[in-house]
């Protein structure tokens, strides 16, 4: 390996594990390291970002490094920092213009990856930043649909309560709702929530199922309760 490729490899792994002084100094001796790719197409800003590290990302974008390249996979540096719960990197990076709605090559974006990995406040920095709330993957799933299926009830009521132009009845690509899927994975409190809220329980899929298909007897009792109450 050339001193070119070796002192790349190494960047890389500094800026992972936030190494930040001997990164800076490296990048100070040779700054074209700053648009290096490696074998995923993943840059520095990329592995800083995803590694957590604010003061790094900080410092390359202050090298006016892209604030959205995209690896092999479609990854921006804003997706997989949503996706590892980073925060602080998340927040510098909405800042510095990285495109919310961005979405890898499977359609999963900043958002839906917040919302099934239950980071509230990642998912309301986005809510507050225009993201679209209901964006959707390869498969038709959106934030409603991953949140309510993994029982993450904050999410569900963040969703809920303060994302503007929901869609609560969204169908996926097999005709699910965020209700089915909370049904199917006997998600009760978000069940419960989402049918408060004005999910309707008569949508069928296209196996012509509704919402009732997939509830235990119980839960089906309790969601005609609150329907007839509403």
């Amino acid at each position: 390996m050339s001193k070119a490729g070796t002192d790349a490899k190494k960047a890389f792994d500094m800026a992972y594990h936030g190494q930040v002084s001997t990164l800076k100094a490296l990048l100070a001796q040779n700054e074209n390291l700053k648009l290096q790719v490696d074998e995923n197409e993943r840059t520095l800003l990329h592995w800083a970002a995803l590694g957590g590290h604010d003061e790094l990302v900080s410092h390359l974008l202050s090298l006016k490094v892209p604030v959205d390249p995209r690896d092999d996979m479609g990854m921006t540096p804003l997706i997989l920092a949503a996706s590892a719960g980073r925060e602080k990197v998340v927040n510098i990076l909405i800042r510095e213009g990285a495109a919310v709605n961005a979405k890898n090559n499977e359609g999963h974006s900043a958002l839906q990856y917040a919302a099934s990995k239950n980071w509230h406040p990642i998912c309301e920095k986005l809510l507050e930043n225009d993201v679209d709330i209901n964006i959707a993957d390869k498969y038709g799933a959106t934030p409603l649909h991953r949140a309510a299926s993994k029982g993450n009830i904050e999410i569900v009521k963040l969703l809920l309560t303060k994302g503007r132009n929901l869609n609560i009845d969204q169908q996926d690509r097999y005709g699910n709702t965020a209700l089915h899927m909370a049904c199917e994975e006997d998600r009760v409190e978000e069940a419960k929530l989402l049918v408060q809220m004005g999910a309707r329980l008569e949508i069928q899929n296209k196996k012509e199922e509704t919402p009732f298909d997939f509830c235990s007897r119980a839960l089906a009792n309790q969601l005609k309760e609150i329907s007839n109450e509403n």
